[in-house]
């Protein structure tokens, strides 16, 4: 395919990719303020880890039992209402866009690599919709924690964009992080790393994946912190058993001869006068030449044995005669 198709397919996948984004997008704009049966709104389940503090650390907005968020511009509510919705469409429509980025790569694999791009593909939806699901769980514990470390002082009043962004950011880092085993393992496959070197650094990745959680967790919270690095290095470990039983099965379907580095002389199987032990076998004792046999004339004189295959004829002619 020339270059200028594949920046027309690379078009087309993007603009599909983009298509389902907008979709769900719209999607989730309606659901941020109206439920689907039981389900409820996609604002209610969003401020549902606030609301789940006790009162007393957080400021108590609205009539009764109420939870709201405090809104500070005209347009704030609008913004927020549609940022929410597009973190919803990039959550929601993740296979469509994943599956577009998989046809864009599928020409240029292999048969078997083919194949696991489709696992990869609904891994990786799935992971980063983990992900999500696991932040959101984990937001109900760093919000408690961070709201009433001082309450007997202060009482917490966030508005909507600030609890909003850090959910939001929460979210996308558990998702995106949830994705590094998959790649260590789409790297396996692709003969990019091995396991004895993914072994070798299992103590420098974990200590890696701590730092990254310390670093980009936004809430600096010890909760999130520390489910963000546990999550991930289990993923990890099964990212690193995965490699060894891959690379076990790809060394057992390959000729030993294979192996060998260019340095090296490859084994020999032992056949015909070779033994196993690599030597040359014995050989029996010579036998005695058979004798050169001789024809005998009226006279006795032996004469020798003519081993030419052209006799010449009796008649005195050439010996060439007979050939045509």
């Amino acid at each position: 395919m020339p270059l200028i198709e594949h920046i027309y397919e690379l078009r087309t996948r993007l603009l599909i990719a983009m298509a389902a984004i907008v979709v769900f997008m719209g999607f989730g704009f309606w659901w941020y303020g109206s439920g689907i049966g039981v389900i409820p709104s996609l604002g209610e389940i969003l401020t549902g880890p606030y609301c789940d503090i006790p009162p007393g650390a957080r400021l108590q907005l609205g009539d009764g039992d109420q939870c709201r968020l405090l809104a500070t511009g005209p347009f704030e509510q609008f913004m927020l209402r549609l940022k929410v919705s597009a973190t919803a469409g990039i959550v929601i429509s993740s296979p469509v866009w994943l599956y577009q980025l998989w046809a864009f790569i599928t020409p240029g694999l292999h048969k078997n690599e083919k194949r696991y791009g489709i696992v990869f593909t609904t891994l990786a939806a799935v992971l980063f919709i983990g992900g999500a699901v696991l932040a959101y769980i984990v937001i109900v514990h760093a919000l408690e924690f961070l709201l009433s470390i001082g309450d007997n002082v202060q009482t917490t009043a966030l508005s909507g964009t600030q609890y909003f962004t850090f959910l939001i950011q929460l979210i996308l880092i558990f998702g995106v992080s949830f994705e590094i085993p998959l790649l260590l393992a789409m790297l396996n496959v692709a003969g990019v790393l091995s396991y004895e070197m993914l072994a070798k650094s299992r103590r420098g990745i974990i200590m890696g994946i701590f730092v990254f959680a310390a670093v980009a967790s936004p809430g600096q919270d010890p909760f999130s912190m520390l489910a963000l690095a546990v999550a991930v290095c289990i993923l990890v470990e099964f990212s690193i058993q995965f490699a060894r039983l891959h690379d076990k099965r790809k060394k057992k379907a390959r000729a030993e001869w294979l192996e060998v580095d260019d340095e090296s002389a490859s084994p020999i199987e032992a056949s015909g006068g070779i033994d196993s032990s690599g030597g040359i076998g014995a050989s029996g004792p010579l036998g005695r030449p058979a004798p050169v046999p001789t024809s005998a004339p009226a006279g006795g004189v032996p004469e020798p044995h003519n081993s030419s295959p052209l006799q010449a004829p009796t008649g005195g002619g050439s010996p060439y005669d007979d050939i045509t």
